[in-house]
């Protein structure tokens, strides 16, 4: 048999096989759903039945409309248990609430009144949030009260009708008084001068006007020791307009709370950058160590330019800088900080360098040192004992320096401030010079006057000298 007729045999058994198998499963699945169709109609039919006997039986009917009214009456008032229920332990609380205060601020100065309260808000969750995010106020109410003190109930405003607040404390006691006006004079006051440049200075501002009328009850106005504006120099380079804010304090500096009247004075206030060029001075302190003296002191810098008010700059003829000769051991070049006189804002160099050379110390005894008095505030004359009218001193340095010192540099003086008439004596006192070149040293220690009485002659100024 041809192999092809042989294959077209095998496709049509599996064509027919696969057709059986097919209509077998379909028979299946038939009775399967006719088998499931039969279960629900028994389970429609049963409790179709169950219902006729309940609902058509009087011993369950009463029973099942109980229960649907039960259902119904639920379903209606739901939402109405659910604000109950959480109404009921819902709360939250609000601590440093702002106290505002409803009265006639013209006429009456209020004092008592606490700035802040807690509250604690109760309702429903919803209400509750609400009012806690709004913009509700705690409000103590003063209209129609008059001057004295009053006890007043603190009251609640803009959280809503739906819920409940507790305010901490419930009650103020307040105090109004009668407001009146004065009228103060103006003075000033600088503020942020570190934010402006040290070089410059600030004149005697002019102001619009110079008196204010100050409003409130008469204790505070009792309590006013200044009014003052508050100028704002910061970043200021030349001359400027400002309406300055003003102020009031009392005695102790602390801000009063009243009502200035108007509360900002327009001022003109003068900028200027004053200068004055000054020398250098060395002020030497201790003693170089190991019998060395200082030799010379150079500067890199002789003067410096000193910025301040002319009244200040006025009464400087120099600025100074110090040197410890205790820390010298050697030749040596230090840099050091220019002192600045007080009341000057700044200079146009901050420091030096000193070149120090030091020697081998040497002595030298100067005579007839002049003896000078000071301080004779009791108009005193007096006469020495024994005629002597000067002293020895002891000079000390490197041998150049010392030969440059003679009796007239140098000032050995007595303090009379303390004297009284009769035989008196006097510590013997010496002016060291300030450029730390040489030191002196007294010979003697002390020294004896004969104090006599009072004298119609004017008393001796500092630096004048008794010959005897």
């Amino acid at each position: 048999m041809p192999e092809d007729k042989k294959e077209g045999r095998r496709g049509s058994a599996a064509k027919t096989d696969l057709a059986r198998r097919i209509a077998e499963q379909s028979r299946r699945m038939a009775r399967t759903t006719q088998r499931f169709e039969e279960f629900l109609l028994k389970l429609l039919r049963w409790f179709s039945t169950f219902l006729d006997k309940v609902l058509f039986n009087r011993k369950y009917s009463r029973w099942v409309a109980l229960v649907l009214a039960i259902l119904m009456y639920g379903a209606v008032n739901a939402s109405s248990w659910r604000s109950l229920t959480t109404g009921m332990t819902s709360s939250r609380s609000r601590s440093n609430v702002a106290i505002s205060a409803q009265y006639n601020s013209d006429a009456f100065e209020l004092s008592g009144l606490p700035s802040t309260c807690d509250i604690t808000i109760t309702g429903d969750a919803t209400s509750v949030t609400t009012a806690f995010n709004s913009d509700g106020t705690i409000v103590a109410d003063l209209e129609g009260l008059s001057e004295g003190t009053h006890n007043v109930k603190l009251k609640a405003e803009g959280f809503g009708d739906s819920v409940n607040v507790k305010i901490d404390p419930s009650n103020v006691t307040v105090t109004l008084k009668k407001k009146t006006t004065e009228q103060f004079d103006l003075s000033y006051d600088l503020v942020n001068q570190d934010k402006m440049d040290s070089k410059y200075s600030v004149g005697t501002p002019e102001f619009e006007y110079t008196k204010v009328n100050v409003r409130a009850s008469r204790d505070t106005l009792n309590s006013i020791a200044f009014v003052r504006a508050l100028i704002d120099v910061s970043g200021q380079t030349s001359d400027f307009d400002q309406d300055a804010k003003l102020v009031a304090y009392d005695s102790d500096g602390q801000v009063v709370n009243a009502d200035i009247v108007p509360d900002t004075v327009h001022v003109h206030v003068p900028v200027s950058s004053i200068s004055k060029t000054v020398s250098i001075q060395v002020q030497v302190s201790g003693e170089v160590p190991d019998g060395k003296a200082i030799a010379s002191i150079g500067l890199d810098q002789q003067t410096v330019t000193i910025y301040g008010s002319q009244s200040v700059l006025d009464g400087i003829d120099k600025v100074t800088v110090t040197l410890d000769a205790s820390t010298l051991t050697k030749d040596a070049t230090v840099l050091r900080p220019i002192t600045l006189p007080s009341g000057v804002s700044s200079a146009s160099i901050s420091q030096v360098t000193m070149t120090v050379k030091l020697g081998d110390e040497t002595s030298r005894t100067i005579d007839n040192v002049k003896i000078n008095y000071k301080n004779n505030t009791g108009n005193y004359t007096a006469t020495q004992p024994d005629g002597k009218t000067t002293t020895s001193v002891t000079v000390y340095g490197t041998s150049d320096n010392i030969k440059a010192v003679s009796a007239e540099d140098i000032m050995v003086y007595i303090d009379m401030s303390n004297a009284q008439p009769g035989l008196q004596t006097f510590d013997l006192q010496i002016d060291q010079p300030e450029n730390g070149l040489v030191r002196y040293e007294l010979m003697e220690k002390t020294y004896e006057l004969n104090v006599i009485g009072d004298t119609s002659q004017d008393s001796q100024t500092e630096g004048d000298t008794n010959n005897g």
